[in-house]
């Protein structure tokens, strides 16, 4: 991928997609082409046609996505499915018409079943049924990694698939309802510190395990394979590692350095026992993630205290 190469980044100004553009312009690309959603709307079809046309790009980040945590996931089921299945089918198809040399599709642990052995091998694809909660995007997710995998089938393309698990880091979401358990920990914990309370109620046991990444480290092994990568089946990008919600919980009010109890809701839904990616295949290429929790949560929290208040 030369430096001069034309990148185009879908969905450049969410958390993973401007990570991947830091990324890119920390090793030196100058050609980075974006468009927010006022300006493309990957949803229209004649409107990604037109872009692709004119634009030319030689390599795609297909990073752009409608996301969001359980309750938006399984309360906008329809708008989950249509978006992102409009999103792919568009940006995909026109890569494959304008001649992309390589794209890389974005796809979420969420694709595993419900119910596959731990940790999550990239082969438990398919095997199972999915978690009820977040079919309708696990299901658009899966048709993105077939659609590249059957444009490689039948055109040669060099299209490929990467799931990350959990992630977290600049430019994430902290809507009160639609965020994921670590970035709406950081919100509970600092306005519990704002308001003087005395303690902080935390959905479920405690008990589920879970695995987080640092949306840079995210980026970091999304250049790395698409410099060294080319095959059709899909890579996980993890850390390998997991940890409860209790200890997550303890670190994040440790850093925010609220003083006050915690208290766990054990009549509110523990969700998933644990959700660990199996990340050797990714480790056997020649990448490990770098950045440790307590140092990648007090970065994201400076990041939330610069956009938040």
């Amino acid at each position: 991928m030369e430096k001069s190469a034309k990148i185009y980044i879908a969905g450049h100004r969410g958390m993973v997609g401007s990570a991947i553009y830091r990324k890119l312009e920390s090793e030196g690309y100058t050609n980075i082409v974006t468009r927010n959603s006022s300006e493309l709307d990957l949803k229209n079809q004649q409107a990604v046609a037109e872009f692709f046309a004119e634009e030319k790009p030689e390599y795609v980040f297909l990073a752009a996505a409608k996301v969001g945590g359980i309750v938006a996931n399984n309360t906008y089921r329809a708008d989950f499915l249509y978006e992102n299945l409009c999103i792919q089918n568009n940006v995909i198809h026109q890569s494959y018409v304008n001649g992309v040399k390589k794209l890389m599709f974005l796809g979420s642990s969420c694709i595993y079943p419900k119910l596959a052995p731990q940790p999550l091998k990239e082969e438990y694809l398919l095997t199972g049924l999915l978690e009820p909660t977040n079919e309708p995007y696990a299901i658009a997710k899966i048709a993105g990694i077939k659609m590249c995998e059957a444009y490689r089938a039948q055109y040669g393309c060099n299209f490929i698939s990467v799931m990350p698990t959990n992630l977290y880091g600049y430019n994430d979401n902290y809507h009160p309802e639609n965020s994921h358990v670590l970035p709406a920990l950081i919100r509970k914990f600092y306005e519990a510190k704002l308001n003087g309370e005395k303690n902080v109620t935390i959905w479920g046991t405690g008990k589920p395990l879970r695995e987080f990444l640092f949306a840079d480290d995210l980026a970091d092994a999304c250049y790395f394979l698409m410099l060294n990568y080319n095959e059709e089946s899909l890579v996980n990008i993890g850390s390998g590692e997991d940890l409860s919600i209790h200890d997550l919980a303890l670190l994040i009010k440790k850093i925010i350095q609220f003083e006050g109890e915690l208290i766990f809701d054990e009549s509110k839904p523990d969700g998933t026992p644990r959700k660990l990616m199996d990340v050797s295949k990714l480790n056997q290429l020649g990448w490990k993630y770098k950045t440790k929790m307590e140092e990648g949560i007090a970065l994201a929290y400076r990041d939330f205290l610069s956009k938040h208040i």
